[in-house]
């Protein structure tokens, strides 16, 4: 008793069957397809009741609302958040007397260094000129000490990152205005 329409190709198995009547209980099949699914309907019983299955779902699903979250879930999730504490800020908890007095204490040690190379010149050298003079001072008896080029670079590096973290603070400042 199966009428099958010779206009409307068929797949085998109810997997095709129920692809058509989805696309067309959707409206998402040609007028040729449309009229030859509706004979199907009026002919065919498994045809038929499939098609009231579907439609049952369809209506069920088209009827049925999306739950939503509450009207106080984001109120309720900020109010979570607020009970951890976050970290403050760092500006909050650095003291900025400490680091400036680590910065003065460090240039004051490079300030010293550069007063006790001096100390160690030999003033008593003869009249003449700077570039000869400078030439005569023995930088190997200052810098000999192991100790004293690790202190020294570590000076340098340290002395790189606060000029690195002003200009970066120059930057944002200039970026702001």
């Amino acid at each position: 008793m199966n009428t099958n329409n010779s206009n409307i190709p068929h797949t085998g198995g109810t997997g095709g069957m129920e692809e058509r009547l989805w696309n067309y209980i959707d409206g998402n099949t040609s007028p040729k397809e449309k009229t030859g699914i509706i004979k199907l309907l009026d002919s065919n019983a498994a045809w038929k009741a499939k098609y009231k299955e579907l439609l049952e779902i369809h209506q069920l699903i088209q009827s049925s609302e999306l739950e939503a979250p509450s009207m106080r879930f984001s109120k309720n999730v900020m109010d979570e958040i607020a009970r951890v504490h976050i970290a403050p800020a760092t500006k909050t908890y650095i003291n900025k007397r400490i680091i400036w007095s680590i910065g003065i204490f460090f240039i004051v040690l490079v300030v010293g260094f550069v007063i006790y190379s001096i100390g160690q010149t030999d003033w008593a050298a003869p009249n003449t000129t700077t570039d000869k003079y400078v030439g005569k001072i023995d930088f190997s008896r200052i810098f000999s000490n192991t100790w004293v080029n690790v202190f020294m670079m570590i000076n340098v590096v340290l002395g790189l990152f606060l000029l690195d973290n002003y200009l970066s603070n120059k930057r944002k400042a200039f970026r702001k205005t």
